[in-house]
């Protein structure tokens, strides 16, 4: 991932000491974390994850040495609100209560009002030495001030003696749309945690609607609640903003192991280039992915298959039926890894930062990466027209990491024309491949061609591509079907019961090249 935005973060050199909150990217978002003693608002509506963020912060809090106190004005048993936590992977008993300490303020509240809830907030900071405090349920502590300058001044004598402590403060309300919260004046920061839904998906999302003394990573960023507890999955265009502008420069080629094919792109793809498999489903845009990582793997360069709708044991049997029996020997070896992403809810952001992160680990120069299907990633994108500006994004990324990415994306069966489904992300890939069906004599036959290449000249004839038991195969120039790209042919030359493509010799291709007005010609220019 980026620099700062691993799961921790680090601390960052500023004017202002950092409490590293440790929660999944929420140091990355802030910038280096939250700043000690100051004041924050965590406001958002029930569900949202509130109480689950503010104890994941208090205990990561302890774990790095410091004391959190929590205070509770909510109805809610100390004991529940434990037990529902404590399948939490950040969850510790043992450091409750002497470094994490649960105290509820309700009864000082509701005897005293907001005096006898500072004084108890003042007395049980001060005797446990809290560098960390958090107020859960700032709503209730409201209903008590007789109006929004006696609740102002409640905070200012609040954050007075916190300032004083050192002590950082966290003060968590429950939020109605439209609804005005007076705290949000006073505390330094404000993050607003929604819950909505997206037809039938829920959908989580933080905000930080400010953040004095830092800049802060604006705009919405998706979350989830799993036994990790909160994961923050900032926006991919948003992480990767100000990417390096240098990648590899001792590039090679990266060829497919399909001879005429590679003979087609000068030798095969370059290194660290970003590849669209365009194509009607059928029509082999997996297998080739597949003869792509396995070529690799038979020069000694690693390989990554990234995929939604092909299990393990399903693309090994595949690839053994098409001659490609060895790709279980490379998995094995683990020169070829397979990420398969069961057919879940996903976020599009989470799954970048999987595959990100991932390739980091590894560790390895001149990666072959194959995303099996771009819908994948479609399909689990809340906001459609983000969708550009993400693959922009993890395309540069994965250039940087020098990995040769191949995506694969359908195009609707034998349609008219040939309508890029992601037209913004087609613009932002090196190199489009195009796999085609034509309807010819009462039968399909498969076409391959290459509508782009930015970095190398390529030859743009439309080929015959065809799935045998021994493999894939690319023949000569599909010669006799015209208006192939609208998915249409008709036979020109040929009898009925003639074959399709003869064999011709040297002398013959020599003639067909310079054939004025001929279907090749014609589609070069």
């Amino acid at each position: 991932m980026a620099k700062g935005s691993g799961e921790g973060g680090k601390e960052r050199k500023s004017g202002q000491e950092r409490l590293i909150t440790n929660v999944p990217r929420l140091d990355f978002i802030t910038k280096g974390g939250l700043l000690k003693g100051a004041s924050y608002a965590v406001i958002g509506p029930p569900g949202s994850g509130k109480t689950v963020l503010a104890n994941q912060i208090a205990f990561n809090h302890v774990h790095r040495g410091g004391r959190a106190l929590y205070v509770t004005l909510l109805s809610e048993s100390h004991a529940r609100m434990l037990a529902n936590l404590e399948e939490m992977q950040f969850f510790d008993a043992s450091v409750i209560p002497d470094k994490l300490h649960y105290v509820s303020g309700y009864s000082d509240l509701e005897r005293d009002g907001l005096k006898g809830l500072l004084d108890l907030v003042r007395r049980t900071a001060q005797r446990h030495e809290a560098s960390l405090l958090i107020i859960d349920g700032m709503d209730v502590a409201k209903e008590y001030a007789r109006s929004d300058l006696t609740f102002k001044r409640f905070l200012q004598d609040l954050q007075t003696f916190i300032s004083i402590l050192g002590c950082t403060t966290i003060l968590l309300s429950p939020h109605h749309e439209g609804e005005v919260h007076p705290e949000n004046t006073a505390v330094d920061g404000v993050f607003e945690l929604s819950l909505w839904l997206s037809g039938p998906r829920a959908v989580r999302e933080l905000v930080a609607l400010k953040f004095r003394g830092s800049d802060s990573l604006l705009g919405r960023h998706e979350v989830e609640i799993s036994d990790r507890g909160i994961v923050i999955h900032p926006r991919t265009e948003v992480q990767f903003a100000n990417p390096e502008a240098k990648g590899r420069e001792d590039r090679i080629r990266m060829p497919f192991g399909v001879p005429r094919l590679d003979d087609s792109l000068r030798g095969g793809l370059l290194s660290g280039s970003t590849t669209m498999l365009l194509g009607s489903p059928g029509t082999g845009k997996t297998l080739l992915g597949l003869h792509f990582l396995l070529q690799g793997a038979r020069e000694g360069q690693p390989g990554v298959y990234f995929g939604f709708y092909e299990t393990p044991p399903r693309l090994m049997e595949k690839a053994q039926g098409v001659g490609m029996g060895d790709l279980e020997k490379y998995v094995a070896k683990g020169l070829i890894e397979i990420q398969w992403q069961p057919p879940l809810e996903h976020n599009m952001d989470s799954l970048a930062e999987r595959l990100l992160e991932r390739l980091h680990e590894r560790k390895v120069q001149r990666l072959r990466l194959f995303i099996d299907g771009v819908s994948g990633f479609r399909s689990a994108a809340v906001y459609p027209d983000r969708i550009g500006r993400f693959f922009s994004a993890l395309s540069h990324q994965l250039r940087m990491l020098d990995a040769t990415t191949l995506y694969s994306d359908e195009t609707p069966l034998l349609s008219p024309g040939v309508d890029a489904p992601l037209p913004d992300a087609a613009a932002h890939v090196e190199n489009i491949i195009l796999l085609r069906y034509v309807e010819l004599r009462s039968q399909l036959y498969r076409l391959i061609s290459i509508m782009k290449m930015r970095e190398s000249q390529y030859d743009s004839g439309i080929r015959e591509f065809s799935i045998t038991d021994d493999g894939i195969n690319v023949a000569d120039t599909f010669e006799s079907a015209e208006a192939i790209l609208t998915g249409h042919a008709r036979v020109t030359g040929n009898k009925a019961g003639e074959n399709l493509s003869p064999p011709m010799g040297e002398e013959d291709k020599k003639k067909k090249k310079s054939k004025k007005g001929g279907f090749l010609r014609r589609r070069r220019s």
